[in-house]
Order: C-alpha cells, then structure tokens, then sequence
C-alpha cells in the first residue's frame, strides 16, 4: 500500500510541479516502477539486498 502511495505522489509531483529535463523524467520512471512491484508483488532490490519482508511459516511440529 505504502508503494502505491509514493508511486502516485511521484507521478503528481512531476507533473504538476514545473520540473524540466531529467529530473521529470527521473520521477515518473520511479513512479511507475513502484507501482508495477506494488501490483506484482515482487521488487527485485530485496533479492539483491537480500530483504525478505515476508512472515516465515511455522512448521506443524515445532508447535
């Protein structure tokens, strides 16, 4: 949720602030790229970060 968030935020800020050149540009790539992972639910700099934000499972017989 926090990915769609700030990619909406990125995309509104560079369009309606009056930006020029590349830092336009720059915003609305990250914009769209957040909101791409935000939907496929995969973000390929927690692999090479190596992140993992997902609950581990609890195995049946460690209960």
């Amino acid at each position: 949720m926090v990915r769609i968030i700030l990619a909406f935020a990125l995309i509104v800020a560079a369009v309606a602030i009056p930006l020029e050149g590349v830092l336009q540009y720059v915003l609305i790539a990250l914009g769209v790229v957040f909101l791409v992972t935000a939907f496929v639910g995969f973000c390929p700099l927690y692999t090479v970060a190596g992140c993992n934000t997902c609950a581990k499972k609890v195995e049946a017989s460690k209960k």
